[in-house]
């Protein structure tokens, strides 16, 4: 075979020696971490729920009473516009649900060691059976606080306990606590939610 003619006019190229050593850096991505959190989850499960009963003592102190006048026939017949406080107690127990959820979601994202999805669905069925220990406290303490001793007369005015007539208002306790939880959450925006175990 004949060789190939040499340009000595041609400039050599440098060619960089290969590293010795090449990095390769994994990133893993972190898993939710179940068994690690269940006793935790359950200690936040069980403060939360205690906090329904000031919650409730509250709601009872500030739901304002309906007057009503006794009638002939013994029925209670609101006197106008008093009516309307029925909506005034439900309203106020949902503002309470409401700011103690945010609360609630904000406390338990503090627990930096602990964020994740089983931390916050803790936080919010501890907040669910709050919100019902509330309505429970709630009305037992305001039919106590506003008892009627003996049997009402004919046009006497009577202050009525509030009430609250439906269970919808036990939402706003847990939906404010997930709101609070996920919106911090989401602003975190670290794969691990800054939870850094090691």
């Amino acid at each position: 075979m004949a060789e190939q003619p040499v340009d000595e006019r041609a400039t050599p190229v440098r060619v960089p020696p290969a590293p010795a050593f090449e990095y390769y850096y994994v990133v893993r991505r972190p898993r939710v971490v179940v068994k690690r959190d269940l006793l935790p989850s359950f200690s936040v499960l069980s403060v939360i729920s205690l906090f329904g009963l000031p919650a409730g003592w509250l709601w009872a102190r500030l739901a304002p009473p309906q007057n009503v006048v006794a009638q002939q026939d013994g029925s209670l017949i609101p006197v106008t516009g008093e009516s309307y406080h029925r909506l005034d107690g439900l309203m106020l127990f949902v503002l309470i649900g409401l700011g103690a959820g945010l609360v609630t979601g904000i406390a338990v994202w503090l627990l930096r060691e602990r964020r994740g999805p089983v931390v916050m669905l803790a936080a919010t069925l501890g907040a669910a059976v709050a919100a019902y220990l509330a309505q429970l406290t709630g009305i037992g303490s305001a039919g106590s606080r506003y008892a009627v001793d003996a049997a009402p007369a004919v046009g006497d005015v009577i202050a009525l306990a509030p009430v609250l007539e439906t269970w919808w208002g036990l939402l706003a306790w847990p939906l404010g606590t997930a709101l609070a939880y996920g919106c911090l959450a989401a602003w975190n925006g670290l794969d691990d939610l800054g939870r850094r175990l090691g």
